[in-house]
Formats: C-alpha cells, sequence, structure tokens
C-alpha cells in the first residue's frame, strides 16, 4: 500500500494535520505522520514524535524549548525532518511527502522534501506559495500549492484546498509506489546516453533546439533549463552533482539579471559549476542584450527613459548598455578562465537572441562588440577558446556547430582520462 508522510508542527496546525490524515486514510493510502513541533503540546500523537525529530539532527528537545530560540529550534527541526523522511524513503516506508505550513513550516518541511530524490512526490501548501518560492523549492521538483487563507482553521476556503491537495498527493503516492520512479544524480548519470544540460530562453530556442537535435543525434541525452532564475540554479546544482557530461551553456541572461539588477537572476554563482567540476562546456553570449523586469508599469523612471520592449504582460526587458555588456564580457571570461575543465565560446557575430538578430529591434552591432571585445580581451592568453561565426544564435547551424564543439570537448576528456 502507498504511504504518504506528512511532516508538521502538531502544536500550531495539529487540526488541519488531523483533518488531512483522516481524509488521506479514507482515500487509501497509509500515512506516517512526523511532528516538526517545539513549543506547544501536539494536538494529537505523532508516528514520530518530536523529540525524535530532534536527536535525528543531534538535539534536544527540552534544550530547544528552553532556549527559546525560534530561529535555532526551526533550523534544528527541519534538519531533523529531512534525515527522518530520508530514513523513512530508504525504509520504503514513503511515497509521497505533504506539508501544509506558513513561513516557518514551509521552512521546516521544504528543506526535508528537498533532501529526498528527484521524482519521489512532493506537494506543499502553503501561505507563501504566492510569493518568491525559490529558497524553498532549490533545485528539486517540490509542487507548491498556495492556501489562499493562512493556515488557521479548516474553514469554506482552506477545506477544498487542502482536499485537493490530499486528493493529488494520494493519486501521486500510489503512481509512485507502482514505479518507484526516483531519479538519483549517480544513477542518472550512469544511465545508457550521456546527459547534457543546455540553457535555453524563448529568444533562443530555435538555436538551442537546433543544438538539442544535434547532440541527440550523437547519442546525448539534453536537459534543457529555462533560463528563469530558477533553471540557472537548478543547472549549477546538478553540475555541481557531476551529473552531466557536458554543459552547452548557450542562453547566459541571467548574468545580465545579475548585473543590472533584473527579475531572473540566478545570483553570481551562475557559469561556475561546471568550470568548478571540470565538466566540458561550450558557452554563447544568449540574451545578453537584454534584461527582465517586470510588468511596464513596475519599470523606474530610469529604466522607462532606455530601450525598453514588452516581452509579455509580466516580462518587460530593456536593452543593455555598451558599459553593461563590457562588464558582462569580463565577468563570463573571469569565470571561465577559472574552469578546471576544457571550456569554449562560440560567438554568434550577428545577434544574442530573436530581439537582437539584424532587423530586430535590439540589434545593434556596436553594443555587442563591447561584449565581444571585453571576452576577448578577458580571455586573452588563457586556454579558452574562442570560435566566432558569421550568424546569429538562433541561426540552426550556428546550434549545430556548436554541439559539435562540445561533443568534440567530451571526446577528448574522455579520452584523456577526465570527467564522464
Amino acid at each position: 500500500m502507498a504511504t504518504v508522510v506528512l511532516v508538521g508542527t502538531l502544536d500550531t496546525k495539529g487540526v488541519e494535520y488531523a483533518w488531512l490524515r483522516e481524509r488521506l486514510v479514507a482515500k487509501g493510502v497509509e500515512v506516517v505522520v512526523v511532528d516538526t513541533g517545539v513549543a506547544g503540546e501536539p494536538c494529537f500523537r505523532a508516528d514520530v514524535p518530536r523529540a525524535e525529530v530532534a536527536r535525528a539532527a543531534g538535539a534536544d528537545l527540552a534544550r530547544l524549548r528552553a532556549e527559546g530560540d525560534r530561529g535555532a529550534a526551526v533550523t534544528a527541526m527541519a534538519e531533523g525532518a529531512a534525515k527522518t523522511v530520508l530514513r523513512l524513503y530508504d525504509e520504503s516506508r514513503l511515497h509521497a511527502v505533504l506539508a501544509v505550513g506558513g513561513s516557518g513550516g514551509t521552512s521546516i518541511a521544504t528543506r526535508a522534501m528537498r533532501r529526498l530524490p528527484l521524482g519521489v512526490p512532493k506537494l506543499m501548501v502553503s501561505s507563501m506559495a504566492a510569493g518568491d518560492v525559490s529558497a524553498y523549492v532549490g533545485a528539486s521538483d517540490i509542487t507548491m500549492m498556495y492556501s489562499v487563507v493562512d493556515i488557521a482553521g479548516v474553514n469554506s476556503v482552506l477545506g477544498p484546498v487542502l482536499a485537493n491537495a490530499a486528493d493529488a498527493v494520494v493519486g501521486m503516492a500510489k503512481g509512485f509506489a507502482a514505479t518507484h520512479r526516483a531519479l538519483r544524480p549517480a544513477e542518472l548519470a550512469a544511465g545508457p546516453r550521456p546527459l547534457v544540460a543546455a540553457s535555453m530562453a524563448g529568444v533562443t530556442t530555435r538555436g538551442v533546439d537546433a543544438a538539442r537535435e544535434r547532440l541527440t543525434d550523437l547519442g546525448y541525452e539534453v536537459l534543457v533549463f529555462h533560463v528563469s532564475g530558477a533553471g540557472g540554479r537548478t543547472l549549477e546544482a546538478l553540475a555541481g552533482q557531476g551529473l552531466f557530461a557536458g554543459v552547452l551553456d548557450l542562453t547566459l541572461s541571467e548574468l545580465a539579471d545579475d548585473l543590472v539588477g533584473g527579475i531572473l537572476t540566478a545570483g553570481p554563482d551562475r557559469l561556475t559549476a561546471a568550470g568548478r567540476r571540470g565538466i566540458p562546456q561550450v558557452v554563447s553570449l544568449g540574451a545578453l542584450d537584454m534584461v527582465k523586469f517586470g510588468p511596464l508599469e513596475t519599470l523606474s523612471p530610469a529604466l522607462r527613459d532606455r530601450h525598453v520592449q514588452v516581452h509579455n504582460p509580466s516580462i518587460t526587458v530593456v536593452r543593455t548598455t555598451a558599459e553593461e555588456c563590457a562588464e558582462l564580457g569580463r565577468r563570463i571570461a573571469a569565470k571561465l578562465r577559472a574552469a578546471t575543465g576544457p571550456a569554449e565560446v562560440c560567438v554568434p557575430l550577428r545577434g544574442l537572441s530573436t530581439l537582437g538578430a539584424p532587423g530586430g529591434p535590439y540589434h545593434d552591432p556596436t553594443l555587442d562588440e563591447a561584449l565581444f571585445a571585453a571576452l576577448r580581451e578577458g580571455l586573452r592568453g588563457s586556454a579558452v577558446g574562442v570560435v566566432e561565426y558569421d550568424t546569429d544564435i538562433n541561426s540552426p547551424s550556428f546550434g549545430r556547430a556548436a554541439a559539435d564543439r562540445l561533443h568534440l570537448l567530451i571526446g577528448t576528456e574522455r579520452a584523456a582520462g577526465g570527467v564522464g
């Protein structure tokens, strides 16, 4: 029988968890309740009591209570919950995880969920789910469901939300129990087709699709990451785990957002994991001709005075300046110079996106040349190759050429006994 693990604070959310447990049992699954509360008394006895959760983290529940440090308590219980759910999974007593909570409960439960392999169902009902959930989801496959109202009693609004969550996780758990299709990085990396990561945006899709098709023909399985901030962070996290035989990083717009303050940044560590791990990588400059912001009405007056394009109702893009392009070139060069594995840059001289191709609103060879010149100068004398093409990034020939360059690097590295 499929088993759903409930992770939550039974002192503050006990009523809701009791309701969920009853619903889940009625739907034909077993339930294991893990109590992560500290302060008050639990509303009912958990299958894994809070003291046991604290011990799993090397902490003492009585001491956590006595010290009264909420931050320390949340951190300890989150680590204890993570170790507990992983143990339950290893014992085949977990086929899905469900949790409900506010900021604290979401932090605890999602830390536990992130410890589980990809493919294990994870559903978080949270009052935080309508905002930026990147800190909660990380590089995991957590499903976030907005609670609409706070988790404070099973009322006419929250009740249907919890019912949907329970019904959904029952289906997930039963499906997973039948297949057990968890995805551990080591197992994925050892699959029959070597894995390659590729980065893509809507404005670089045609070129990346051509590269993906070429790599597939060459015998690779290509995982494409949307450069949405979360996508870049996930690519970096999985590359850091050694999942990939190579990385085809053709779209680096997250670096522009990080530099200028756009909304889809992946942070300052973007474009570092493959190099640190020694994974062969071919990099291009896709979508560095723009920075992504929110709806047009949210732009500051200074940004409105720049070259603005409405990408869609939620995303407005602003053309990068010569100074920003030059700085991006310097930053990319510095990151690639630090790489411990083979790296090359493929430069599309005639445009970095659909907007920057000839005839497009962002086509500006002078601005692009500021990027290219800084990159060339930054890589001068290094082992990183720079290959220039008289085409734009979305030309299928460019995508295929970049794929062939990566294939060559991977083959050379393997012949030398390197990564993969």
